[in-house]
């Protein structure tokens, strides 16, 4: 194994263009760096580079061994992806979390059709109306709403989404639509207990301007459906994630409130809690979910 190294060894010494900061790359000192090329000259019997206390070139044999030796790297890097390749089979256990509303509709039965293809991975699917710790619940990968908590999570897109504030028309001829963020405190507002967002408040935003507003209403939940039926039978004004509600907007059912204001991030992603180690089961799945809802009529949702 020791010719590979100095293989490797020589052409990063080229890369780099001098003893120094190739010396730096490898975390030792120029004359170590220097010695080590000694003794693979020595070891070949010939000399590899010319060099004097500012450049270096390389001889014929050094040409030859840089650029055959590039090859063999290049051959034991495909041999080696080949063989962990084959080993690497998507099977074993995944555990995904999500909501249970977008869980329900959609995930399960996406994962329905995952289960058909791959039948060598077994699927447990956790729903819940809670936030989800992905690492303390033994989760590989779980379904989100809005930014992520920490940076260091690594996450796909599955639905570009947004969050609006929508009501019946019924409601709105009774109470007039609102014009600015502050007039919700003058309405019924029908809204979730969910997350870990402050309870019964609204963030608004348009341009620079920033607006908190705490909203008040007859009626809360902690399930989204029930707050859409309400919506739909002119309880109050709702705020609902788009793929929930579009439907009842092209049907006339619901619309669209201060519409020149926006909510917070909505987008819906697949979360991993570690980029590192992923298995080829998680990773089918996330290739598979990522794909199937790029046909999904929820991208054609309007934004």
């Amino acid at each position: 194994m020791g010719q590979f190294s100095d293989i490797a060894f020589f052409s990063l010494l080229i890369k780099k263009g001098n003893l120094n900061s190739a010396a730096q790359e490898m975390g030792v000192t120029p004359p170590a760096v220097s010695k080590r090329l000694a003794n693979l000259e020595a070891r070949l019997g010939v000399r590899l580079l010319n060099r004097t206390t500012r450049h270096m070139n390389l001889t014929p044999e050094g040409d030859i061994y840089l650029t055959e030796g590039s090859k063999v790297l290049n051959d034991l890097e495909t041999l080696e992806r080949s063989i962990a390749g084959s080993k690497d089979k998507p099977k074993g256990t995944i555990r995904i979390g999500a909501t249970l509303g977008f869980g329900r509709k959609y995930i399960a039965p996406a994962l329905s059709e995952f289960a058909r293809t791959y039948k060598d991975i077994e699927i447990q699917l956790h729903l819940t109306d809670k936030p989800i710790n992905a690492l303390e619940q033994g989760i590989d990968l779980f379904i989100h709403f809005g930014d992520l908590p920490h940076t260091r999570l690594t996450s796909r897109i599955l639905i570009p989404n947004k969050r609006i504030l929508c009501a019946s028309p019924k409601y709105l001829q009774r109470n007039h639509s609102p014009q600015t963020p502050k007039d919700l405190s003058q309405h019924q507002c029908i809204f979730l207990r969910e997350s870990n967002e402050t309870f019964g408040t609204w963030h608004l935003h348009s341009g620079n301007k920033h607006e908190t507003i705490k909203v008040r209403g007859q009626l809360t939940t902690n399930d989204g459906e029930s707050a859409t039926a309400w919506a739909l039978e002119g309880h109050g004004i709702l705020m609902r994630s788009i793929w929930e509600v579009e439907p009842y907007l092209r049907s006339g059912r619901l619309q669209e409130v201060l519409t020149d204001w926006a909510l917070p991030s909505a987008n819906i992603s697949l979360v991993l809690p570690a980029k590192n180690n992923m298995s080829a089961a998680v990773r089918a799945l996330l290739d598979f979910l990522v794909e199937s809802f790029k046909e999904s009529p929820l991208h054609q949702a309007k934004s």
